[in-house]
């Protein structure tokens, strides 16, 4: 599917009256992937044909991100996000899915892990968690120097200054052996400035508090968790790479994890062949 196929597949609902881009294609068992920061459900297209065959694939760009609204006075939080997927999941009647998600789409699935354990069996269930490279335990997220000057009191005048070439250098330091090309950070930064959505980063990075604001509880979520859980780690991460890997190894009850040699913080966009791979095993696809 190429990027402007994408654009016009988009369908949308109304989340606190804005207009939330979502995709939906595929049949049998849902499936929903959940995007990372800065870009959007775009990170998933090598993965979608795939995906398509074997579940019924539902993606969202997040408030404030790709083709999504992206409102300027808006108090954007984890917390919020995952609110937003569990409307996505009422709108379209559904009662239980399995989750595929990356980055910052980690602490949103986290919360919703949260979330699911505090309700019990009430409400929407998560059948399984697969984790790709994400901050899972805020002592262990290195973050950039370009996330802390985004976090700092400064965030709202450095927005000025991303661009295109800032985008291509920091994928360049995050990826593994395989660089982003030049297309791919072309639409990674269009889906960014999409409606004005470089100046909100200094809001959207916001995270990066909101996961050690809630670190115990979803600590405790991963930890304890009830359902399968699976990670797939490319080591060659500065962010969340083999360290984290390394962690979980020690204090999951039944570590299963799968580390993908020479890949770094975009598994999906970098060997997602092996991401198939290791997924469909994990839930036993043939």
């Amino acid at each position: 599917m190429t990027f402007k196929e994408w654009k016009y597949k988009a369908k949308s609902f109304d989340y606190k009256n804005n207009k939330i881009a979502y995709w939906e294609e595929g049949e049998g068992p849902v499936l929903l992937l959940i995007h990372g920061f800065p870009t959007a459900s775009w990170d998933w297209h090598k993965l979608w044909n795939d995906l398509t065959q074997k579940f019924r694939v539902i993606a969202p760009d997040m408030i404030g991100f790709g083709y999504s609204a992206k409102p300027k006075k808006y108090n954007y939080s984890i917390t919020d996000q995952a609110r937003l997927h569990e409307a996505l999941i009422d709108y379209l009647g559904i009662t239980e899915a399995h989750l595929l998600v990356h980055d910052y789409g980690v602490s949103v699935a986290q919360e919703m892990l949260a979330a699911f354990s505090e309700r019990g069996s009430k409400g929407f269930q998560i059948l399984s968690c697969c984790f790709l490279n994400g901050g899972l335990f805020p002592e262990l997220h290195r973050a950039k120097l370009v996330q802390k000057l985004l976090n700092s009191p400064i965030g709202a005048i450095f927005n000025r200054f991303l661009s295109k070439k800032s985008l291509r250098n920091s994928f360049h330091d995050i990826y593994g052996e395989k660089k982003a090309s030049e297309e791919e950070i072309d639409y990674f930064y269009q889906l960014i400035i999409h409606k004005d959505g470089k100046n909100i980063m200094h809001k959207l990075i916001g995270y990066i508090n909101d996961r050690k604001a809630n670190a115990k509880r979803w600590k405790t979520a991963i930890v304890q968790a009830s359902i399968p859980i699976k990670i797939i780690n490319g080591p060659l991460d500065p962010i969340s790479g083999r360290h984290l890997a390394d962690y979980c190894k020690k204090i999951l009850p039944s570590p299963n994890i799968t580390i993908l040699e020479g890949v770094g913080h975009y598994p999906h966009d970098e060997a997602p062949d092996q991401v198939r791979e290791a997924f469909y095993d994990f839930l036993s696809i043939r």
